[in-house]
């Protein structure tokens, strides 16, 4: 089954904010180009979400990496940005959903849920294409309550099972026969040991989608998905919101015998 929005214009919506940066401050804007329309549940809701962050994360951050001097190496930092969104951009949000629909995946696995935004996009594709669901995984109770909140105003709940809890974890058993579609986008440390666990569930030919694999510790997962003796089809790719580039990997698993 193909996806099934009505045809007509997309949403598009641009969003300012005031980004501050110690002494200087500067209006800027985050371009939504959403793959439904203004009415839908899905896009109200991420539209309102994008907004919200784009008040809150900045200050946030600048407290945590500036003030605080944390890094995402850090032990403490997921904890000190627990109120922050930390969303994927707008336009790697309409990749996965472009994805999703063209490959017409079913089983879809999400590490790191934070606020529900990326599963939003995942949950809204496999609504559209009219089948699938989607295990996601939080470390913090309070981010997935509210995640949890934001499906339920989309109308997609039902395509989503949130586990809370340490990925290494929770991500450990009870999973899809096959998997068909990935997204990493947690602690950038845990990329390799999540993709391990799920390694042995992929299907050939699954994709994985890795957000913000420029940072410092998603070094390892990176080194190991390019060497093709570990079986991946290795894309780098990006996009930009708020100014600022946001790297990221596109993966093709094909098995370690080197053939989907």
């Amino acid at each position: 089954m193909a996806c099934s929005y009505k045809p007509g214009r997309p949403m598009l919506r641009r969003i300012e904010a005031s980004l501050n940066y110690g002494m200087r401050s500067r209006m800027t804007d985050l371009q939504l180009n959403l793959p439904w329309h203004a009415s839908d549940p899905v896009a109200v809701t991420l539209a309102t979400l994008y907004a919200q962050t784009v008040r809150t994360d900045p200050a946030i951050r600048d407290t945590v990496e500036g003030a605080r001097g944390l890094t995402e190496t850090d032990d403490s930092f997921y904890a000190a940005m627990r109120e922050a969104f930390m969303p994927v951009t707008p336009d790697f949000g309409a990749l996965l959903y472009q994805l999703i629909c063209a490959t017409q995946a079913r089983t879809v696995v999400e590490y790191g849920t934070s606020f529900g935004l990326s599963t939003l996009f995942l949950a809204g594709a496999l609504r559209d294409i009219g089948a699938g669901h989607i295990i996601t995984t939080e470390i913090e109770p309070a981010k997935a309550a509210r995640a949890r909140q934001h499906w339920e105003q989309a109308g997609v709940s039902d395509r989503i099972t949130c586990r809370i809890g340490n990925a290494r974890q929770t991500l450990a058993a009870d999973l899809p026969a096959t998997i068909d579609f990935v997204l990493l986008d947690g602690a950038k440390t845990d990329y390799l040991p999540v993709l391990k666990l799920l390694e042995p569930r992929l299907r050939a030919s699954a994709l994985i989608c890795a957000d913000n694999t420029g940072m410092t510790g998603a070094r390892a997962f990176v080194d190991y998905v390019e060497d093709p003796a570990n079986g991946y089809v290795s894309a780098a790719l990006g996009t930009l919101a708020l100014n600022e580039f946001h790297p990221t990997r596109l993966l093709m698993w094909r098995g370690t015998g080197g053939h989907a």
